[in-house]
């Protein structure tokens, strides 16, 4: 039998133009945003509303983390149920809900204890430091960490350590000594790079700001056999890549059989706008920290645990729907691929889709959002689209109806 969900409440105006804003913002804000000219007032389903009411087919969801769209009634229901309740405890108090999320993710990770707090970065943050404490505990000398060449795992000051991309680093170092570099899956500089001073290898499964790209098998199953080789921590960093985009609960869970960290963090689609990170560990990761060694005073807060597990409740039906879609997604791209020469790739599992160009491509975006849909460019020449995972392929259908006319401006077809 369908759902029926209660009428709509009447949407209210917006309150100002986007030139009011644009003004606002220059006066009042840090300048450290380069935003379209775009101001969104609402949205429903896939889609987003302007403040003067124009309307576009939102393929990047708030760079992944509107994962089921916008006001979906289920969310929206528990939303304003919890937000009658009880939105804040700290942590000096249980509710009702933490522990329900940590059990929850411990039997769609095969990982077992959680911690939450509020973003990715601070998820990255608390691995970096179960990785720290876990070497200390064996040796002074043990606190080196190996990432990729090309990975972004945030902008804090931990978090850019390890990220491979001078153009994030640069400004603010010196940063956490130790960390070393290697070139994604090359297994030799893997090896040379992992010693017994190393404290942690940290991988993206999937590499997001770095233009979608996946690690390949043979590479994560030799960073797992270092680990264990030198008692150090694998760490998996899905928070762009995991929780359902790429059509299983996390992109480890792609490899058959399951390759399994130490440490997986998480962050951007679990509480569908609202900040949510967390650390999801093994016994022997989780033993690292004591109590008083960490803490978050908003993390697994009420509303956002709550929120989160009407999330997996509905993410456990969507799960074909991703892979179903995310199929269809790039077969009309690569059909795309074959009219218009100057598209190089279409890569991606699920609904984490990235089409490489030949040349820098941010300017397209801007003729996406004339085109009446959104998306964003990383890495200089790659689109990558992260749309909701309520997506249909009726709307995978307008999205190539635009971006035909969009590519057929930009150079010529094959």
């Amino acid at each position: 039998m369908a759902t029926t969900f209660p009428p709509e409440p009447e949407v209210s105006a917006p309150t100002a133009s986007l030139e009011d804003l644009v003004g606002l913002e220059r006066q009042y804000l840090l300048q450290n945003y380069a935003r379209y000219p775009l101001a969104l007032h609402r949205g429903k389903g896939c889609y987003v509303y302007d403040v003067s009411g124009n309307r576009y087919l939102d393929l990047i969801s708030g760079i992944g983390v509107n994962s089921l769209g916008h006001a979906h009634p289920r969310i929206t229901k528990v939303i304003r149920q919890q937000a009658g309740l009880l939105l804040h405890t700290s942590n000096l108090y249980y509710h009702e809900y933490q522990g329900r999320l940590a059990e929850r993710l411990a039997k769609i990770s095969g990982l077992q204890r959680s911690f939450f707090c509020n973003s990715g970065a601070e998820s990255m943050e608390g691995a970096l430091k179960m990785m720290r404490a876990h070497g200390h505990a064996i040796s002074a000398s043990k606190y080196e960490t190996v990432s990729l060449d090309n990975s972004f795992h945030g902008r804090t000051l931990g978090a850019l350590s390890i990220t491979g991309q001078p153009k994030y680093r640069t400004d603010f170092e010196p940063l956490l000594p130790g960390a070393r570099f290697v070139e994604r899956n090359n297994i030799a500089a893997l090896e040379a790079a992992v010693t017994e001073n190393t404290a942690g290898i940290v991988l993206e499964f999937i590499q997001g700001e770095g233009g979608i790209l996946p690690v390949s098998e043979t590479f994560a199953r030799k960073a797992r056999e270092l680990a264990d080789r030198h008692n150090a921590l694998l760490v998996f960093d899905e928070i762009q890549c995991g929780v359902g985009r790429p059509g299983t609960y996390f992109a480890y869970q792609l490899l058959d059989p399951v390759l399994f960290p130490d440490i997986v963090i998480a962050a951007k689609p679990m509480a569908c706008g609202i900040p949510l990170g967390v650390i999801i560990a093994n016994e022997k990761a989780a033993a690292s920290i004591r109590p008083g060694m960490h803490g978050s005073t908003y993390g697994g807060g009420p509303l956002a645990c709550r929120v989160a597990l009407e999330f997996f409740d509905i993410l456990e039906e969507l799960l074909p729907q991703i892979s179903a879609v995310g199929g269809y997604f790039r077969m009309r791209l690569t059909e795309l691929m074959q009219r218009f020469s100057f598209l190089k790739d279409v890569r991606g599992p699920g609904l984490m889709i990235g089409v490489e160009t030949e040349f820098p491509c941010k300017h397209l975006v801007l003729q996406g959002i004339d085109e009446g849909i959104l998306f964003n460019v990383t890495h200089e020449s790659v689109i990558r689209f992260l749309p909701p995972y309520v997506l249909t392929e009726a709307d995978v259908d307008r999205a190539i109806a635009a971006l035909t006319k969009i590519f057929a401006k930009a150079g010529p077809s094959a």
